[in-house]
């Protein structure tokens, strides 16, 4: 596995590797990868024969007061993983490579709809960031196709319309939240949790369970099912976000007919904030 960091160094090897009729695959990430981040890595390695993934902190979708400044930065145990997962070219850009102009003048990039509530209304330009960054990752690598996990899935939601709106004939695949064995998603944020707060935290995919029984039993007043559930984050000693069931498909508040649900939820635990998902198929009224 190579690894470069200038434009000129990343589209110099892509070249080659589709001048030997190679299909390209993408995971962008922002380092300090886990079992998650190399699911990603692995699925894109099935599908193409030439992975690049990139690992870049982008100030652009961190907020005020955000942990930009402390978010772990972990190169050499990740090259590792990268490497054992199939991984080729690892794109390890510096800000400036990215942002040769600044930020200040950056054209941006808006997905209005699906980017706005939940983690769009908690966290202002956000999902502008991502929107913003992804594309330019997606214009300097040019992939066939690019993995990005369920656990966020707002921002795969984001992602795709982005794809769709704008004709990159880019193939997006989901890949499912991978978790730890008593059901918290893997994250690099939960490295902040003290032991105390790890062992509380996989309350908060318990919450989703819980809701996504009494769905499929047929409840279908979702106010009672929010409100009892937070009430239950509170008590494990989070500090609740959102909590919200919408339809799965568009990210619209949920109907009392739809099928294809998903739960979303974001609490702080401590300093940490959590986010999780959980996708519900019912059946037929």
């Amino acid at each position: 596995m190579n690894t470069v960091k200038t434009l000129r160094e990343l589209r110099a090897a892509v070249a080659q590797a589709r001048a030997e009729g190679k299909q390209i695959g993408f995971v962008p990430t922002m380092g300090n990868l886990h079992a998650g981040h190399v699911s990603l890595v692995e699925i894109a390695a099935q599908r193409a024969d030439f992975v690049v993934a990139s690992i870049f902190v982008n100030p652009l979708q961190f907020g005020a007061g955000e942990d930009l400044d402390t978010y772990p930065r972990t190169l050499a145990a990740d090259q590792e993983k990268l490497l054992a997962a199939g991984c080729h070219l690892l794109f390890h850009p510096d800000v400036a490579e990215i942002y040769p102009h600044g930020m200040g003048d950056q054209t941006r990039v808006s997905v209005p709809g699906v980017s706005e509530g939940l983690c769009g209304a908690s966290r202002p330009g956000h999902f502008e960031g991502v929107a913003t960054v992804v594309t330019k990752l997606f214009n300097m690598v040019q992939p066939d196709l690019a993995v990005f996990g369920e656990k966020d899935y707002q921002q795969l939601a984001v992602i795709r319309a982005l794809v769709q709106d704008l004709n990159m004939p880019i193939q997006i695949i989901g890949a499912p939240t991978q978790r730890a064995e008593d059901g918290l998603a893997l994250s690099s944020r939960n490295g902040y949790l003290s032991d105390e707060q790890r062992a509380a935290a996989p309350a908060l995919y318990r919450g989703l369970q819980t809701i996504a029984e009494e769905l499929r039993r047929g409840a279908r007043d979702y106010p009672r099912l929010i409100d009892s559930t937070q009430a239950q984050q509170r008590a494990a000693g989070f500090v609740p976000d959102y909590l919200e069931i919408r339809n799965a498909l568009n990210l619209r508040p949920a109907q009392l007919d739809d099928q294809h649900l998903v739960i979303l939820t974001a609490a702080q635990l401590g300093n940490t904030r959590l986010i999780d998902n959980l996708v519900v198929e019912l059946p037929h009224q």
